[in-house]
């Protein structure tokens, strides 16, 4: 560095020698107009000169400009490659040069850089018509004489401020970058680099996050008049935003459409014809709530984070899941989750409607006013000493706030205290859908909508009361302890000393005085019938064979565990059912197949992780087959073919806790087991009409719609 400010400075000194020698011999006024003339191009060289060796902060070098990385999102892929969502702290997706159509390559061009081709990052050509359309004539409508790869450094670095000196530092820094990219990089992929990094508003950054945000299509299929709406977007994104101001968007294209022509891309006639165009666009948003499986990308976001503090990139630091460019590639199925977040959609809207039927305000109202003491803002008001009355006039206050309908999502004038009983008064869902013989994870819903209610009712740490789904598990354990399924069992009512008298009671009153086979006691989800299998099994003999079906609760060694008093997961349900349809053997969950880098370079494969467990015989299982089908053709799960009209082959088993509280539905078929849960987030809150709330009308009807939309299908086979 010493070496080359002597270099310079002898330099400055030969020059101003020079100059001198020059300037000597002529007459007064013009020598000293020559010196000035001359001092300002010194200044200027010195200026530039201070700037190129960082005098003014570090300027990128070559190796670092040769190796250029921007936050990239990490996106997570469905079993079959669609985009399921992506983790970011700005939302950007890169693109190769040769993915850009030359329609969008010729738009930005035209209206950005025409001479892009022609210059080597500086272009003097532009700089002069700046300096003297801009600032001799004050022609504002001149432009800026920046080009796309000094716009392309003023995104990769952005500016700083050096008070009076900032523009002309900046401007000089972004010049000799610019310089440096051009001996790096061929033309497209500096154009390609720009369009990876520029902002389309919104959290929005890359054409090709753009092109899916606003046309629902890859880069590669934009059409001229669709890329020409991108382009004309970047002099200014939001007062050009196509979806919020459509007739300057389509005004804006037009004038890149104009450009097009002048620069020869666009005949006269096709320029005609596209600006005659209406702006059609198919907006979608991919923000961490919105996109498919929202509440399974929460849930792989917490491994995922592990999985990058403990892997290494090749030089040595961990990898960031938001701005890596990871991908992940999870086993779940996009149309088998289209079709799932649609049942829960549809069917909760119609359940919801006959709950609301049931609501008691005054329940929900003091139900209301104990979750208010657990905000947020309840907390920190009661720390700075206000008094209830103060706490609730604040809470009670109007204002615009977005709430959730199933009509969609609305923006009102409504209090936060109003705002949580309104929320509250929601029934929630969770659906899970598994391939028994891999484990791997098909559909995963976990609540109605992840922006409002972001509470997974899927994961394994989210348990509910199960009702009559454990009965199957009970009468597994009963044929695996001998007990044979042609035996008869008597319905009539026993009590339970050691449990303060406890007496099982069944829903049909008619039933107490009958013998049912095990195929019948099923069917009709007898409880008196079940508790006392559980009690030919043995409580413990049944509780491990819970545990060799993957179920890792807490279950109580007590009879009422026979009718569901346990609380379980989804995850865990769905688990256990699956070993019935995989010949006794049970397989962990399996949800991610691989993660690679954005190269697509793959940095580790994901399997089972452990060997199936044969949990129970296969005998066994083929006859909880056969018995859980009867439910379905005979019993509480009947419904199913009338009213949903399915003819596959299905078993299953319905389930309804105390007080109509939980509703449940565990269907099986050959290649697929789909569970489904329906109830309030407060317990408290519930139907108080057994006939609306058990699990065959809120958990089954969740399940039908599922599997009538796979039927409807031709590509499934389930």
């Amino acid at each position: 560095m010493e070496s080359l400010f002597i270099g310079i400075w002898k330099g400055i000194k030969s020059v101003t020698a020079w100059v001198a020698k020059v300037v000597s011999k002529r007459p007064g006024i013009l020598r000293w107009a020559l010196y000035g003339a001359a001092a300002v191009i010194l200044l200027i060289v010195a200026f530039v000169a201070m700037v190129w060796m960082g005098v003014f902060g570090r300027v990128p070098d070559k190796q670092e400009l040769s190796s250029i990385s921007n936050q990239i999102s990490t996106e997570v892929y469905s079993a079959d490659s669609v985009l399921l969502g992506r983790y970011y702290l700005q939302e950007r997706s890169p693109v190769a040069p040769d993915q850009i159509p030359d329609g969008l390559r010729n738009a930005l061009i035209s209206i950005e850089d025409a001479r892009f081709y022609k210059h080597g990052g500086i272009d003097i050509r532009s700089l002069l018509r700046v300096f003297v359309k801009t600032l001799a004539l004050q022609d504002e409508s001149a432009g800026g004489g920046s080009t796309l790869t000094q716009q392309l450094v003023k995104n990769l670095f952005p500016r700083r401020s050096y008070a009076f000196l900032s523009m002309p530092i900046n401007k000089v820094r972004e010049m000799i970058i610019a310089k440096r990219l051009e001996k790096i990089y061929p033309k497209d992929q500096i154009l390609a680099l720009y369009l990876n990094t520029i902002s389309f508003g919104d959290n929005v950054y890359g054409i090709k996050t753009a092109a899916e945000r606003f046309y629902s299509k890859p880069v590669q299929s934009l059409t001229i008049d669709e890329s020409a709406v991108l382009v004309g977007m970047l002099k200014a994104t939001y007062r050009y935003n196509p979806r919020v101001y459509p007739e300057r968007a389509t005004q804006r294209r037009n004038v890149v459409l104009a450009q097009m022509e002048k620069y020869g891309y666009l005949s006269a006639t096709e320029k005609g014809v596209l600006q005659k165009k209406p702006l059609e666009l198919k907006y979608q948003r991919l923000s961490h709530n919105e996109g498919l499986a929202p509440y399974f990308r929460s849930y792989l976001k917490a491994e995922l984070l592990a999985w990058c503090r403990q892997n290494k990139r090749p030089d040595g630091s961990a990898y960031n899941l938001y701005t890596d460019g990871l991908k992940i590639y999870t086993t779940i199925d996009s149309r088998l989750q289209r079709f799932a977040e649609e049942a829960v959609r549809s069917q909760m809207a119609i359940i919801q409607q006959r709950f609301n039927s049931q609501l008691n305000s005054a329940t929900l109202t003091s139900i209301g006013k104990a979750h208010v003491t657990q905000l947020p803002l309840y907390k920190a008001m009661k720390k700075e000493g206000l008094s209830e009355q103060q706490i609730m006039a604040e809470l009670k206050k109007p204002g615009p706030r977005r709430v959730f309908d199933w009509k969609g999502e609305k923006e009102i004038e409504i209090s936060i205290y109003d705002s949580l009983i309104h929320h509250l008064k929601f029934l929630q869902a969770g659906l899970l859908a598994m391939d028994p013989h891999t484990g791997a994870l098909r559909a995963w819903v976990g609540g109605i909508d992840h922006e409002f209610f972001q509470y997974d009712h899927v994961r394994a740490t989210t348990k509910r009361q199960v009702g009559s789904t454990f009965k199957p598990i009970v009468y597994a354990a009963a044929l695996e302890q001998g007990v044979s399924p042609c035996d008869y069992v008597s319905a009539r009512r026993t009590s339970y000393t050691n449990m303060e008298d406890w007496t099982p009671e069944n829903s049909e009153a008619d039933t107490y005085d009958q013998k049912y086979s095990m195929e019948g006691g099923l069917a009709g989800s007898v409880n008196t019938v079940s508790v006392k299998l559980m009690e030919q099994a043995g409580i413990t003999n049944t509780i491990r064979m819970a545990e060799r079906l993957g179920i890792r609760s807490d279950l109580p060694k007590v009879p009422s565990l026979a009718l569901g008093t346990a609380s379980i997961s989804v995850m865990e349900m769905v688990n256990a059912y699956g070993a019935f349809a995989n010949h006794g053997k049970h397989v962990s969950p399996v949800y991610i197949t691989a993660i690679a880098d954005l190269e697509g370079n793959v940095l580790e494969r994901f399997g089972q992780r452990d060997e199936p467990v044969a949990a129970l015989s296969k005998e066994t299982s083929a006859m909880m087959l056969h018995m859980l089908r009867r439910v379905v053709n005979e019993g509480t799960g009947a419904s199913l073919r009338t009213k949903f009209g399915l003819t596959n082959d299905i078993a299953g088993k319905t389930g309804t806790t105390q007080s109509n509280t939980d509703g449940w539905f565990i269907a099986i078929t050959p290649r697929l087991v789909v569970g489904c849960w329906v109830g309030a987030d407060d317990p408290r809150m519930h139907f108080r009409s057994t006939s609306l709330g058990q699990g065959a009308a809120t958990a089954l009807p969740v399940v039908g719609r599922f599997l009538q939309q796979m039927n409807d299908d031709p590509s499934f086979s389930y």
